[in-house]
């Protein structure tokens, strides 16, 4: 099917494109026709669309502009090797991006050595040689080790290769700035405004896929703000998208706007083929600024946090369930964090931050980690329906611990289960006394275990709708706390059709760490 695809696609977009031109050149000839018969005066002005020729000659132009501060990247590693290497499975929706382009020696082979090499690009923002590329680029394996050795080729000189050092990376946002020394002022191209793009906007793609230098290929923005990681590390990057053709070896390429300035900073890609499927992902220029900024001033990046979880999106039915419009629900709370030691719990509701209203996470995000750490923040909330305040001092990302322990996975157990029907379309089990006492540990719940194991959850059903999955423990129902299968059973009997139903939860992240979470 695969094949068959790959050879009918091309004909079909000649022939759409085709069928579009005739169709467009008969309205456009009535409309002319229709115009001289018309006796009618109009002071609408005319609308008109620049030729082909005219935005061919604005592409043509850019990439004359920005090609000689695009870089090739070429990196080099040294793998051990103990067993056959894994491959990724191949529907996986996001490829890291050059993917270990080429790859020398056998790595399906017997275990040993063998060299590695992978491609990439980046961008000179600075004229002595400071380049902005992906994290990924210069980092091989899930555990990022850095790469043994980077080779950097400019445009125009690629017969050169010029050995470039780290001055710093934030994985947070998939950045790195390295710097070579050629010897001479480089060729660079300044920095756009990410916010001012608009979806529909003309943008362009310039990088080295598969190792072909000075590549250029255009598209739209096709949208902005895209979470395609989820998470906490999701909430630093919100990706532009695009249709520009972006390959295997894009990775830390520029896009640019028709000003001929870097917008974003070519990522990832979604795709079941591992290459080019229409959809693309660039960080944004104004992420990659700051980051920029932190990295060549200071080495490192940091960033202020005060150690909660919360849900992003703006639930009407979860801020109802705690007597707000508006702001954001805690889920959980670090123990020993700034924001447990200014007395914040489970279920506040933060509605201000220095008397700036908090519609979604991402307002909390950026008040937070953009401010200095040490930093007093005045927080406003709501705790059982009234209004709080609090004082946090800012702490460092860095050095806040993750959500708890590593846990024990809470699957199996005798118990199956009761059926999964009823309002809710869920299947829950008791915990065992060792189970629920451990997370009551982790969750730092009390002295009184509680909560029900979901075993199955209904396709289609209330609970699927509100995000339950199997294996998630229910430890209240509408602020109250469920201890047992049977309180479950009660508190759900009692709800009525069409009322909010509020759901406390625990779940494990797959670093299988607990964490609590909010449906409703």
């Amino acid at each position: 099917m695969r094949t068959n695809g790959r050879r009918i696609l091309p004909a079909l977009v000649v022939s759409v494109t085709l069928a579009t031109g005739i169709v467009i050149g008969s309205l456009l000839s009535r409309g002319v026709r229709a115009a001289k018969t018309s006796t009618g005066v109009s002071d609408a002005r005319p609308l008109t669309v620049a030729s082909p020729a005219e935005l061919s000659n604005s592409f043509a132009k850019i990439a004359e502009l920005v090609e000689p501060a695009v870089v090739n990247i070429n990196t080099e590693s040294t793998v051990h090797v103990t067993r056959r290497r894994f491959r990724a499975p191949e529907d996986s929706p996001f490829d890291d991006f050059f993917d270990r382009f080429f790859q020398f020696g056998n790595p399906d082979g017997p275990p040993g050595e063998f060299r590695q090499q992978s491609l990439g690009s980046g961008v000179i923002l600075d004229k002595s040689g400071y380049i902005l590329t992906n994290f990924h680029v210069i980092t091989q394996g899930a555990e990022d080790k850095l790469v043994d050795r980077i080779n950097v080729y400019l445009h125009g000189d690629e017969g050169t290769k010029y050995k470039a050092k780290i001055i710093g990376t934030d994985k947070s946002t998939d950045l790195a700035v390295i710097k070579i020394e050629a010897g001479r002022p480089l060729s660079t191209t300044p920095l756009g405004d990410s916010e001012s793009m608009r979806v529909g906007d003309w943008v362009l793609a310039v990088g080295s896929p598969f190792g072909l230098e000075s590549t250029v290929t255009a598209g739209i923005v096709s949208a902005k703000g895209r979470d395609i990681e989820g998470g906490p590390e999701g909430q630093f990057k919100r990706f532009l998208q695009t249709d520009a053709a972006i390959n295997p070896g894009n990775s830390g390429g520029p896009l640019v706007n028709l000003a001929g300035q870097v917008i974003g900073i070519n990522t990832a890609i979604a795709t079941r083929r591992g290459s080019y499927d229409g959809v693309g992902f660039a960080i944004p220029s104004n992420t990659a600024r700051k980051v920029y900024n932190a990295i060549v001033t200071t080495g490192s990046v940091r960033r202020g946090a005060i150690g909660v979880t919360f849900r992003n999106d703006k639930n009407a039915a979860l801020l109802r369930s705690f007597g707000a419009d508006h702001g954001v629900v805690v889920q959980s709370v670090e123990a020993g964090s700034p924001a447990e030691r200014a007395g914040l719990a489970r279920g506040d509701v933060v509605i201000t931050v220095n008397g700036k209203p908090i519609m979604n996470g991402d307002d909390l995000v950026a008040i937070v980690s953009d401010s200095d750490i040490g930093r007093k923040l005045k927080i406003e909330y709501l705790r059982d329906r009234k209004a709080m305040s609090t004082e946090v001092e800012v702490g460092d990302r860095n050095k806040i611990a993750g959500n708890l322990r590593r846990g024990e996975d809470l699957e199996g157990g005798e118990e199956p289960g009761e059926e999964a029907g009823g309002p809710l379309g869920v299947a829950v089990r008791n915990l065992t006394r060792d189970q629920a006492q451990e997370l009551a540990d982790e969750l730092h719940l009390g002295s009184h275990p509680q909560g029900v194991l979901v075993t199955e959850v209904k396709p289609g059903s209330f609970a699927s709708d509100l995000g339950l999955v199997r294996g998630d423990v229910i430890l209240s129902f509408n602020h109250k706390t469920v201890s047992s299968v049977e309180e479950f059973n009660r508190l759900l009997s009692q709800i009525k059709s069409g009322s909010d139903v509020l759901l406390l939860i625990a779940r494990q992240t797959p670093q299988r760490k607990f964490t609590t979470l909010f449906l409703a």
